[in-house]
This record gives C-alpha cells, structure tokens and sequence, in this order.
C-alpha cells in the first residue's frame, strides 16, 4: 500500500497524465483531416478560440445552436488542435449522454465538484482544494469547454466562477480562464415573470 505522501504524488501524477497523455501526431492528424469540413461560422469560432489561446485572452465564448448544427464535431477538432499542441484542454458536459460524445469528456459535476445542492446554500463552492490535484490542473488548463450549458442551474455556473477565481488567484470572469460554453436555449422552457413550473410547461406547448 502506497504511503499518504506517495499516493498524492501517484494521484497527481494521474491527474495530469490523464490530460497530456495524448498522441499529438494522432491528434494533429485528425484536425488536419477535419478543418476542412467546417463551416463559415464554426471556422470564425475556431479561429477566434485558438487566437485567444494564443495570446492568453481569457473570457467566455458561447456557441449557441439547435441540435444536429455539429457543435460537438467543432469542440472535438478544437480540442484535437489544443490537446496536440501539448496544452491542458478540459472538456465538460451537464449531462452524461453529452460528455461521452466529446473526447476525454467528462460531466460538470464530476471534473469541477459542483455541490448537488446549488439552491439552499448561500454561497456554494466547488469542492476542490488549491493543493489538489484538480485544482493544479485547472490552473494549467488554456481553456474549458462546457457542453450543455443551457440544462445547468445559474448557481452553478456561478459556483465554478467563484472557484476558478479563487484556485487561479485572478478575479477576472471564470479566473481568467478561456471558457467555452455550448448549448441551445431552445430546448428550455420559456421565462415567465412570476410564473410556476406548469405556467411554463402550458406556455411550451
């Protein structure tokens, strides 16, 4: 059995390995095979993430769409080109059906640790301490890509805000890091001031 010292070090050392232990030849190969089935907007999107990584712009970038538009096909070829390039790319999804779709991806919930319950906590936290080995690769991560944003609670995105300006010691929105945000608000039921649930499930309809 491995001591506590050892174990952190084997636990960290996986972390990370898990996010750079990626064939860039493979992953070059691939981008280089699918930038070309890009349309005019996801090439303005893509050219505008990488720019941002390259001049280490944070800031949020959200691809709004209906179902069936490609967008995990353009977060895919997003994170083949940052991944093969040897940079941290972290992939994200509200859901587990969304997450298995996008390579290394993985759900919210499990990768930031965001509380289950958001509502009842005044000022709820991820949890995620700066010495772990989650937080060392959130700082080292370029960007964050986050699909199915539209079926998460605002408290959790507010939630990961507050984390990542702490664990990355940068007020700035999400602690400066490039946050891709996917979804289609289309899918969701329609706002109504002062409205109960069934209000708004009537108005759908």
């Amino acid at each position: 059995m491995l001591s506590p010292s050892r174990q952190h070090a084997h636990n960290m050392s996986r972390e990370i390995l898990r996010e750079l232990s990626y064939d860039s030849d493979l992953l070059l190969n691939f981008v280089t095979q699918r930038e070309p089935l890009l349309n005019t907007d996801q090439q303005a999107i893509y050219r505008e993430v990488l720019r941002r990584c390259s001049k280490r712009e944070g800031g949020e970038i959200f691809i709004d769409a209906p179902g069936g538009t490609r967008k995990t096909f353009l977060i895919n070829v997003l994170l083949a080109k940052i991944r093969g390039e040897k940079n941290i790319a972290l992939a994200v999804a509200t859901s587990g059906i969304a997450a298995i779709l996008i390579t290394g991806g993985r759900t919210a919930h499990s990768m930031l640790q965001i509380p289950i319950d958001l509502i009842h906590n005044e000022i709820p936290v991820c949890n995620i301490k700066k010495e772990s080995t989650k937080a060392y690769v959130l700082q080292e991560a370029k960007v964050l890509f986050w699909d199915e944003i539209s079926m998460m609670h605002k408290h959790g995105l507010e939630t990961v805000n507050r984390t990542l300006q702490d664990l990355r010691g940068n007020k700035d929105l999400m602690g400066g890091l490039i946050v891709v945000l996917a979804g289609d608000f289309r899918q969701t039921l329609p706002v109504i001031p002062r409205g109960t649930m069934a209000d708004c499930c009537k108005m759908q309809q």
